[in-house]
């Protein structure tokens, strides 16, 4: 950012400097009668007087202290001043989450990785599609996992589409209108009601620019309906806790760009329709030990990616419509 300082500006400094210059005039002046009566009475000696001016001065002229005061206003800034710019631009365009969760404070205080995730890791774990005994080395790791057509039993990859999740939004008094987290990315979709006003041309791209959208699933009702057409995966473990909220995530070509997940618990993914490629990197801190890789999955995959620390982003074919429902354990 930069700062122009105009002509007029400047002679405002100037006169703002006279102003202070007067007024220091006259606190010196108060100053000389208050130190001599002080000697006067007793009450201080001259050397007391000029020990303290000493530390008065050293203190106003420290670096140190300048450096602290400049720290400690960048830190406000970081996080106080910025999350709540955001915030009111959010607010005035009508965006939820113009900054999803103040995501420059967390990226800005996350933790430094150990990078112990990430070394030698050079691709996904791909398994077959596995009962819950075989699946239960791999249950919580941080490993990237696909299991191959995991998914291609639930009735949600025939029957979830577009249309189903826009008819039942509307058929749930209030749905539309939930106060639930809503992610545009780089579409011009603001909102649910965005989302589901679309015509048949723009829902199906046939005309229009490419729209890709997410959003949490807090509205119960519709959860419970949901929920029919897809069961808990099979192969996480019987204990393994779920929130009571689910996210979908629908659209064309771009997905989500380059992100950690602030999120308490790990991640699993079913992709229902159409193919994703997914893009991971490690935390920056770990460039030197680790390396960025990439991998591709089709209907009826589940994956699994521990996405509180790996990096990562997403595209969906040119023309495809991808629809994916996820969800955490832990």
């Amino acid at each position: 950012m930069f700062l122009f300082i105009s002509r007029p500006t400047r002679t405002l400094g100037y006169r703002m400097r006279e102003v202070r210059e007067r007024l220091g005039e006259d606190f010196t002046a108060k100053l000389d009668e208050l130190h001599r009566n002080s000697l006067r009475t007793g009450l201080v000696s001259k050397q007391e007087l000029e020990e303290a001016f000493r530390k008065t001065r050293d203190i106003d002229h420290n670096p140190n202290r300048l450096n602290l005061i400049w720290l400690v206003g960048i830190i406000f800034f970081i996080l106080v001043a910025t999350p709540v710019f955001y915030e009111t631009i959010s607010f005035l365009l009508g965006v939820r989450c113009f900054l999803p969760n103040n995501y420059l404070v967390w990226e800005a205080t996350r933790p430094i990785s150990d990078c112990e995730f990430c070394k030698g890791v050079r691709a996904p774990l791909i398994l077959a599609n596995l009962t819950r005994e075989e699946f239960a080395p791999h249950a919580y790791s941080s490993l990237p996992i696909i299991v191959k057509k995991a998914v291609a039993h639930w009735p949600a990859q025939k029957d979830l589409n577009y249309a189903y999740i826009r008819d039942l939004y509307q058929s749930v008094p209030g749905a539309i209108e939930a106060d639930c987290q809503f992610q545009h990315f780089n579409s011009d979709l603001k909102s649910l009601r965005d989302v589901f006003a679309l015509s048949p041309e723009r829902s199906n791209l046939s005309q229009g620019a490419p729209w890709f959208v997410g959003w949490s699933v807090c509205q119960p009702a519709v959860l419970a309906e949901l929920r029919k057409l897809y069961p808990r995966p099979h192969f996480l473990p019987v204990d393994a806790e779920m929130p009571h909220t689910d996210f979908i995530l629908m659209g064309y070509e771009q997905g989500a760009v380059m992100h950690l997940d602030y999120i308490p618990r790990l991640m699993w993914q079913a992709q229902l329709k159409g193919n994703k490629s997914w893009f991971l990197a490690p935390a920056p801190e770990c460039d030197h030990q680790c390396q960025p890789f990439s991998f591709y999955v089709e209907p009826g995959d589940a994956v699994l990616v521990d996405t509180r620390l790996w990096y990562h982003a997403n595209t969906i074919p040119k023309g495809q419509f991808s629809l994916t429902v996820q969800s955490e354990y832990g």
